[in-house]
């Protein structure tokens, strides 16, 4: 995941939905907002990290925001009106990337990876989140907490294949086959001796559907580097004996560990997050 920041004005909403997931991720966040730290529901709460703009309308604050990002990006239920419309006129103004993602027409899986996929595309790395206010979609607060936790789990594998590619297990060197993970219980404490503590601590939070966005990449480097299928005849039989399919593919087998994995983090590294 390339995003260092995440700002916003801090309207509530989907505005507001960004902050507290960058503040529950770690990920420094920000933005401008009214004169006044205003907002519907009064006063903006002092524990955002925001700067008041010289005025105390929204406009300009929706300006200073775009242009003080690498790229925005707005979710709705629908399309674009008032505030998130100026947001997509300020973005075309100033020449900046700008992506509208409408909840009601693309499904949550092909959201993530457009955003993921846009995210890399124009090296996003300080990202303005946008949206609906909450009188205006009670829906969009949850909606974007998803998706952004769903970008952010789909990538947090990826950011570290490249040093995990440079791992041990060549396919033709003896020596390092003797290390490689015999049973299933073995290459999950593989895994969590190579996972950082803050993506170990991450995937203790992700349901059990959201370990399809980790299987991809991190299928990958299991098959790979623990050679399933590949020579490694115990880890596969011990994936086969645990799933109770004798048949089971490399793909399958690889979802089997990360089952495991996320079975064990959940017990060890789960956090409780505070709205």
């Amino acid at each position: 995941m390339m995003i260092r920041k995440i700002i916003s004005g801090a309207q509530t909403g989907a505005d507001r939905a960004a902050l507290d997931f960058a503040i529950n991720n770690d990920i420094p966040h920000g933005g401008w907002v009214p004169k006044g730290r205003k907002a519907e529901d009064g006063i903006i709460p002092g524990h955002y990290n925001v700067i008041e703009s010289s005025s105390d309308e929204y406009s300009r604050r929706t300006e200073l925001n775009v242009m003080d990002s690498d790229g925005t990006l707005v979710l709705s239920h629908g399309a674009l009106t008032g505030g998130s419309a100026l947001t997509e006129k300020m973005a075309r103004k100033h020449g900046k990337p700008f992506l509208h993602i409408d909840l009601n027409l693309k499904p949550e899986f092909q959201a993530t990876v457009d955003i993921t996929h846009w995210l890399g595309a124009n090296q996003i790395e300080v990202l303005n989140v946008a949206g609906p206010r909450a009188t205006k979609d009670p829906k969009i607060y949850e909606a974007t907490t998803g998706i952004l936790e769903a970008v952010l789990y789909l990538g947090i594998i990826e950011d570290n294949m490249p040093d995990f590619s440079n791992r041990p297990y060549e396919i033709n060197d003896p020596a390092s086959a003797q290390h490689l993970p015999e049973t299933v219980e073995q290459a999950v404490s593989c895994l969590i001796d190579e996972l950082p503590l803050k993506d170990k601590t991450r995937m203790a939070q992700m349901t059990q559907t959201d370990l399809n966005y980790l299987h991809p990449s991190l299928g990958i480097y299991i098959k790979n580097n623990y050679k399933i299928l590949n020579g490694n005849e115990k880890l596969t039989a011990s994936c086969r004996h645990m799933a109770g399919d004798m048949d089971l593919d490399a793909d399958a087998a690889a979802l089997v560990i990360i089952k495991k994995l996320w079975e064990y983090l959940r017990k060890t590294h789960r956090l409780r997050r505070v709205k």
